[in-house]
């Protein structure tokens, strides 16, 4: 029997572990591009042209009320070498898969909005050398 823990998942940014991650889907990696594009001649010959674009992004859920708020949206206001920082996530559930890069930059703050529940805030990175390992 397997079995799936949060716990075992963390998000290191610039050397900090985020903590007050969101109900529900709380980070998601993907890249920008497809790994090659297929090219399929009028009698059906294929070939296939690989793609160097390793960029992409890695989205992260947080709650409203998360420390990690603050340090993520001082980021987003950063500028120029200082907004560059790595970006891991950790799964210790799965053979401690791991996927990040060593150049991520946060697009924006997130969205403010106030509610008369805990809301959410979404933050997404722009991965210059996204890896899958």
């Amino acid at each position: 029997m397997r079995t799936f823990d949060t716990e075992d998942v963390n998000v290191i940014v610039g050397g900090i572990a985020l903590t007050g991650f969101a109900e529900g889907s709380f980070v998601k990696a993907e890249r920008n591009e497809d790994n090659f594009t297929e090219y399929v001649g009028a009698k059906g010959e294929v070939a296939v042209s690989e793609s160097n674009d390793r960029t992409g992004e890695i989205t992260v859920t947080l709650e409203s009320t998360s420390p990690s708020v603050i340090y993520l949206t001082d980021l987003a206001n950063r500028k120029g070498v200082n907004a560059i920082v790595p970006v891991q996530i950790v799964d210790l559930n799965q053979n401690a898969i791991q996927v990040g890069g060593s150049e991520c930059r946060v697009r924006k703050p997130a969205t403010y909005e106030a509610d008369k529940e805990i809301s959410e805030r979404e933050f997404v990175f722009f991965v210059a050398d996204l890896q899958f390992k």
